[in-house]
């Protein structure tokens, strides 16, 4: 392995290791750490990535390390996202020039975006679910109906019509190149609206509990649910529900794409070259660190254990990776789960051009529009320095870079 790249930073409760060097460290994301880090239940402590900012409650990009309690805003509402990738035995070679048509198959093929605030003929969900869909549905669906019947608010939305579903924000479907031309499909999504239903209700439920037994805390957004309590076996089973919906979501997306990509008649026939890599960052396992089983949270972190195959995406215009874990055990095994934003969304649309947006983008088919500014390559960190800065937490497989790419 690789020398040690971490910083430790004392604080009042647990230590917070933190693999930011060369990489932004904002003093609003610090300062939550350095409250999380109070809470009593923590183990050994807090494990941040290079691509750490603000999140609500805990950063994004942190590994918090829990006995007898889990914190629902620490893996907040996006329950499940992650990432898909696959090898084909395509290369450059066999694309067209112009590749509009490829993306507009995928476009096509997949439900992105969110239009009618999500209510009837979004675009961003299925009108009638395709038959592949309610076939995975079908598995998913008694244990969906159990959750619900615990919590009825859950099921107050769609679920099977935003399975095999893009969304929204910094969700994306790619076709990529790597450092030998081979092509890649590559996205990136989670549970959709349920998943959100799912943390909303429990985020909400753990902080009534917080008023209703006098706790108080350095943030609101740290209220917890205690293992034991019946609030947290119905949490665990619906979390756990989720993050395989978000599995299950990505796997058909993945399908989709690649089912369509192939009815174009744009390519000639190819066949996937390796087992996909589909793995979560944002969620919840039980794993055993430090001679204790603990609950794990990762928050826009990736499970790295030795050997393990991981995605590590750039931004839109950026380098993604394909990684093998290090086994690091002072980071719970974990790594990055992108670049990471430096600065926020609203920031970004007010300090980017259409033309900035159009340059750093150069090359790339995808949306060049006002809509997807926030999103542009500037307003995330340097790819680059977050992989420098986990050197002894990840090994590069494959460097890859998008040629396509169609955001929700």
């Amino acid at each position: 392995m690789n020398e040690t790249t971490h910083q430790t930073f004392e604080t009042d409760g647990v230590p917070i290791k933190a693999w930011t060097r060369g990489v932004p460290f904002e003093t609003e994301a610090e300062e939550q750490v350095r409250r999380l880090a109070t809470l009593p239940f923590l183990h050994k402590w807090v494990a941040v990535m290079p691509d750490v900012h603000a999140g609500k409650g805990a950063t994004v990009g942190s590994v918090i390390a829990t006995n007898g309690a889990i914190i629902p805003a620490a893996v907040g509402v996006d329950i499940g996202c992650g990432m898909i990738a696959v090898e084909t035995t395509l290369t450059a070679s066999h694309l067209p020039d112009d590749l509009k048509e490829i993306r507009s198959a995928i476009e096509a093929a997949v439900p992105h975006g969110r239009t009618n605030n999500g209510g009837p003929g979004d675009r961003g969900a299925w009108g009638d679910a395709p038959e592949r869909v309610q076939k995975a549905w079908a598995e998913l669906a008694p244990a969906y109906e159990a959750i619900v019947k615990e919590n009825p608010s859950i099921g107050r939305g769609t679920a099977i019509g935003h399975l095999g579903t893009l969304g929204t924000g910094n969700h994306f479907i790619e076709v990529c190149l790597d450092e030998r031309d081979h092509v890649w499909f590559m996205l990136h999504s989670g549970s959709r609206g349920v998943g959100n239903r799912i943390g909303s209700h429990f985020i909400d439920l753990a902080k009534k509990d917080m008023k209703r037994w006098f706790i108080h805390l350095p943030d609101a957004d740290l209220a917890y649910i205690p293992d034991g309590s019946e609030t947290f076996g119905q949490y665990w089973r619906a979390l756990a529900w989720a993050q395989e919906f978000a599995r299950t979501n990505r796997a058909l997306m993945m399908e989709a794409t690649i089912m369509a990509v192939r009815k174009t008649g744009l390519l000639p026939s190819f066949e996937l070259a390796r087992e996909a890599v589909n793995c979560h960052h944002n969620y919840v396992s039980k794993e055993h660190h430090y001679g204790k089983d603990v609950w794990v949270t990762r928050k826009g972190a990736v499970r790295a254990g030795e050997g393990e195959l991981g995605i590590i995406p750039g931004s839109m215009g950026a380098k993604s990776f394909i990684v093998r874990g290090l086994g690091n055990r002072e980071s719970f095994c974990s790594c990055s789960h992108g670049a990471g934003r430096k600065m926020s969304r609203t920031a970004a649309k007010r300090a980017f051009s259409l033309e900035d947006h159009a340059r750093m983008t150069a090359g790339i088919e995808c949306r060049k529009d006002e809509d997807v500014i926030d999103e542009t390559p500037g307003a995330y960190k340097s790819i680059d320095d977050v992989m420098h800065a986990q050197r002894d937490l990840v090994e590069v497989v494959r460097t890859l870079r998008q040629v396509v790419c169609v955001k929700g």
